[in-house]
């Protein structure tokens, strides 16, 4: 919630269209790059992210966090929002899709062929996304459980806040192996390498949704609607991301 303090410390000039668009980690640098271009398309109006994982930022809007766009990285969440009452259901709608990978490190891997080898002795941590709150997680969960090696490798699981914490753990080797999204691994380059996209799993789709006590709900269809536009498809494509 370190992020959304932040925003509540700034106070916002009288009458202007901020809106803050919490959404999944994984989208980071693709929606830093997206807000000056929403910007411009919309004069007078100003865009803030809070970037975390899915759960934790549905669980602050629940908890009253001023927020005027959900993105969430699965539909689980989403539905839990719309259980909730927190979102305008009509407003919601799939934008992007990705896959989960399995990675290790880039350097001095214990190359990895199968998910079979991770329960091999060259393995002794695995870094996976908190079921409970990271999308990714729950993927993780649900592959490994279909291959029958979720309570085999439970005592290696290194668990982590979030896709890109996932990341930092295998650049750096501090963990063998770890499940992330492709579009994050694509980011880091030469310091991950891509070793599997794993079956088993639901479909790894986005869906977005305008908060329900948003303040600015004009403004927040707007950024909804933006992200549908050519310019924006093409930045997320950019980023690794699939059409829904």
């Amino acid at each position: 919630m370190r992020l959304l303090s932040l925003f509540l410390l700034v106070p916002l000039a009288v009458g202007a269209q901020q809106i803050t668009v919490s959404t999944a980690a994984s989208l980071t640098d693709a929606f830093k790059e997206l807000g000056p271009k929403f910007e411009a398309s919309q004069p007078g109006s100003t865009v803030r992210f809070n970037f975390a994982a899915s759960g934790v930022l549905l669980q602050q809007i629940s908890q009253g966090a001023p927020v005027d766009v959900f993105v969430s990285a699965d539909q689980d969440t989403m539905d839990r929002a719309v259980a909730q009452k927190l979102i305008d259901p009509d407003s919601r709608k799939n934008f992007v899709t990705n896959s989960l990978v399995l990675v290790e490190p880039g350097k001095d891997g214990p190359g990895l062929k199968t998910l079979q080898d991770l329960t091999g002795p060259a393995v002794r941590k695995i870094a996976i996304g908190k079921p409970a709150t990271v999308p990714a997680g729950r993927y993780t969960q649900q592959t490994l459980t279909s291959a029958h090696l979720w309570t085999v490798l439970e005592p290696k699981f290194v668990q982590a806040d979030n896709v890109r914490q996932v990341l930092d753990y295998v650049s750096r080797g501090e963990v063998e192996a770890g499940f992330v999204y492709r579009t994050d691994a694509t980011l880091f380059g030469d310091k991950v390498k891509i070793v599997l996209t794993p079956p088993g799993h639901t479909p790894v789709s986005y869906p977005l949704a305008v908060v329900s006590d948003s303040k600015q709900k004009a403004v927040a269809q707007s950024f909804v609607n933006f992200l549908f536009t050519d310019a924006a498809q093409q930045v997320l494509a950019k980023y690794g991301f699939g059409k829904p």
